[in-house]
């Protein structure tokens, strides 16, 4: 007996931190990756102007190399000679921890150019995708279970699953379906007193934009309220802007440029904006660059986010060269400007109409409405689903929709109002790999609603 209990393992699913048990995704996740490995990645993109740039500063010799502008367009040569003139190590080296200062100074000179509003570089950290930047402010935010986040629903599951991991707890507030996924002020207000007379102290509010899993842009009005009631309720607002590219209907507004827009008496706002390469029509996501601006919040507790990003010494030095590629791409009178312009153009234009295409696919099918997309890459269909699948689902112990979904071999979980059901579908594919697929999904789901119906 007791050479089995030395025997045991020292860590357990029965010991272990049983947040990651009960909140973060499992068997769908995991179900969809294995599924993932049979299918090409719909987000990977040519980018080839950005690979020439990576590819001579993988290996600098080429550089050196007589053939080299012969393989490699001048413009594409210039900018790698010049990253490595500011990273003398290359992409080997390590950087400021809040990453290197030449791409801060040109992340704050696009910002700065996209709203028209200084954007000062000291203002700016480069995070390893948008990600390690919203885990960064979580974590001086939360300091225990009486410290709240407002969450939108349905939301990325990133924070629904990082919020209990620090021990914080969820504020979670739904986005309004039947006004094209806008925010409702009025059920704000009511969670933050809800929340108070709990003893949970909002400290946060997480605004995704254009939406993940909704593909919603919130309009300026909405924005404005929203700005108002973080003001109001001083909480920090965490602006998720990483489809800032991905806007369909009408040009991208960040919360900075409204923010700006609404004049002196909101001087000393808190927020911090996020954007990673990884979407947009770049799609370089195995590369993990990304940035944060931190606007109006105190100087010590910059110097406490610097400190906390030195733990990880600094972001990785070939997503911060993509960052660099991202906010400044070939211009006008470069090599590489007409393919870079092509590419980017067709692959917009394209995501576009496939956005329209598989909207109105999906609302031709029985019992399913879907708002269109107005930006990001996905559409969150909700499905009305016989009784019987219901009931079927709960004798599993499934939710109804991940009940479909697995039926479909997809996955789901990204929250949504209690009795509705949802599953996220992108619209990455090629055009042809749609049509494709709304065929095949068409049938499907004209033999489950038959399967399960009265």
């Amino acid at each position: 007996m007791e050479a089995q209990a030395l025997m045991q393992k020292i860590l357990r699913v029965e010991n272990m931190n049983q947040v990651i048990l009960n909140k973060v995704q499992g068997e769908l996740v995991i179900r969809a990756e294995e599924l993932e490995q049979t299918l090409r990645d719909p987000a990977r993109r040519d980018s080839l102007p950005f690979k020439e740039v990576l590819s001579l500063l993988e290996y600098p010799a080429l550089l050196e190399s007589a053939d080299a502008e012969r393989l490699f367009p001048k413009d594409a040569i210039a900018r790698a000679k010049s990253i490595l003139h500011d990273i003398p190590g290359g992409l080997g080296a390590y950087s400021n921890s809040r990453g290197e200062r030449t791409v801060r100074e040109h992340v704050a000179e696009f910002i700065s150019e996209r709203d028209g509003f200084a954007c000062d570089m000291e203002d700016v950290f480069l995070t390893d995708g948008a990600s390690a930047g919203v885990v960064k402010i979580l974590q001086c935010l939360i300091r225990d279970e009486k410290d709240g986040i407002l969450i939108p629903i349905p939301q990325y599951p990133l924070y629904s699953a990082t919020i209990p991991m620090l021990g914080g707890t969820q504020l979670k507030y739904y986005l309004d379906e039947e006004k094209g996924w806008s925010l409702n002020i009025a059920e704000l207000e009511s969670i933050v007193e809800q929340a108070l007379a709990k003893g949970v102290t909002p400290r946060a509010m997480v605004v995704i934009n254009p939406g993940n899993p909704t593909g919603q842009c919130l309009d300026t009005a909405n924005m404005q309220q929203v700005i108002e009631f973080c003001h109001r309720r001083r909480v920090l607002l965490m602006a998720d802007e990483v489809y800032q590219a991905n806007s369909y209907i009408r040009p991208f507004t960040s919360f900075k440029k409204v923010l700006r827009s609404m004049g002196e008496a909101y001087a000393g706002f808190e927020l911090v904006s996020f954007h990673s390469v990884s979407k947009g029509v770049i799609g370089e996501c195995g590369h993990r660059g990304g940035y944060m601006e931190l606007v109006g919040l105190d100087i010590a507790v910059k110097q406490q986010i610097y400190k906390l990003a030195s733990i990880s010494l600094c972001p990785n030095i070939a997503g911060q060269v993509v960052v660099d590629l991202m906010v400044r791409p070939p211009k006008p009178g470069d090599d590489s400007h007409d393919q870079f312009q092509r590419e980017t153009q067709a692959t917009f234009e394209s995501l576009k109409k496939r956005a329209g295409l598989l909207a109105t696919a999906l609302n031709q099918l029985e019992g399913v409405t879907c708002n269109p997309a107005e930006g990001a890459m996905y559409l969150f269909p909700r499905i009305r689903l016989p009784q019987r699948a219901i009931d079927e689902a709960k004798r599993l112990c499934r939710a109804p929709d991940v009940f479909y979904c697995f039926a479909l071999l997809d996955a789901t979980g990204f929250g949504q109002r209690d009795g509705t059901f949802h599953f996220r579908t992108t619209f990455l594919p090629q055009e042809e790999q749609i049509r494709s697929v709304v065929a095949a999904m068409a049938a499907f789901h004209a033999r489950f609603m038959d399967q399960w119906r009265e």
